[in-house]
């Protein structure tokens, strides 16, 4: 199977992928007691044919296979309706106008991990003995940390005792920004603003760390558990026997290590996508997963599944770019 063939494969699979979680997220709505009309203005003052029009006005009154049909053909299309809540407002602006910042924290929070995992996974592997063994124990703990917990000690420890961080949001409101990609680091740098650029990063610190270091710990385990195997294998004994020195030998285990550790990266950018909307109610990050659950509190279904089958198809398409990646790295996985 050529490279190409390879990766229209993959990039089919993301279809029944998006449907199967747009379906999951249509009936668990649909069965959830109540309605966006009532959830957002209550039924008190509201005579009840009020209520019904605003209920035609928004399809509600239409069965329900009508309904699923019609937003499947609008997503096709690239329409993904219209607000419920905020009536006529389209739901791909707030989609368009919060991923920016879902994608800033993604970016900086993969970072951390990536960092922090490969690179403690590599001293653990290396120095083995005590320090292998505290790694492992960290990598652990890291793991098993829950998110809105960690956000709150790093708040309360770096924001409210040491007063050096923000405790959220994206940028000092009284730092001018002009946005351009929405990515206010990036940004700052076009524009050549360091003020912005200080605070942008600044907010993301935090929002980053607490990310970066929950998972980290798959990183430490996985790069650890590779570069132990190849240190040890017949290969790194050719290499020795050969004469080359022990760094040499360490560079080519390392990157022949990190080839299993590029799927896993992939699937962690791909969660922390999905992942960041509980650092994102921690910090105030108005990015999609606040968006989402602020809508969610609305029973704003345009809104709630416009941002599922985006998020469903981001992480696809993440997938896929990991699936070609992977196969140019190790041409083997296309046969």
């Amino acid at each position: 199977m050529s490279l190409l063939r390879y990766a229209v494969t993959r990039a089919l699979a993301i279809v029944p992928t998006v449907l199967i979680l747009y379906t999951v997220v249509f009936i668990v709505l649909r069965v959830i007691p109540g309605d966006p009309v009532t959830a957002a203005l209550g039924t008190r003052s509201i005579p009840p044919e009020e209520l019904e029009a605003i209920r035609e006005r928004l399809g509600l009154d239409q069965p329900l296979w009508r309904q699923y049909i019609d937003y499947l053909l609008g997503v096709m299309r690239g329409d993904f309706g219209e607000s419920m809540t905020l009536y006529g407002r389209p739901v791909a602006r707030d989609i368009m106008e919060r991923f920016p910042a879902t994608l800033e924290l993604t970016i900086f929070g993969f970072i951390v991990s990536v960092v922090l995992g490969v690179g403690s996974g590599v001293v653990a592997a290396f120095r083995g003995g005590l320090v292998d063994r505290l790694l492992r124990t960290s990598s652990i703990v890291a793991y098993t940390l829950f998110i809105p917990w960690l956000g709150l000690m790093l708040k309360y420890v770096f924001s409210i005792k040491l007063g050096i961080l923000p405790t959220g949001g994206r940028i000092d409101p009284r730092v001018n920004l002009d946005v351009v990609t929405g990515l206010y680091v990036l940004d700052s740098i076009i524009t050549a603003n360091p003020a912005a650029l200080v605070s942008a990063v600044e907010h993301l610190i935090l929002p980053s760390l607490t990310l970066g270091i929950v998972l980290s710990g798959v990183y430490t385990r996985l790069v650890r558990i590779h570069v132990a195997e190849a240190l040890r294998s017949e290969v790194a004994v050719a290499y020795r026997a050969r004469g080359l020195r022990e760094s040499r030998i360490a560079v080519h285990m390392l990157r022949i290590s990190l080839i299993p550790t590029i799927t896993m990266m992939g699937l962690q950018f791909a969660i922390l996508l999905g992942g960041a909307v509980l650092t994102e109610a921690t910090f105030s990050w108005p990015g999609l997963g606040s968006l989402l659950v602020e809508r969610i509190s609305y029973r704003d279904y345009s809104t709630i599944q416009g941002v599922t089958v985006f998020f469903a198809f981001m992480v696809g398409l993440v997938s896929l770019i990991v699936d070609i990646i992977y196969a140019i790295v190790n041409p083997r996985v296309r046969y």
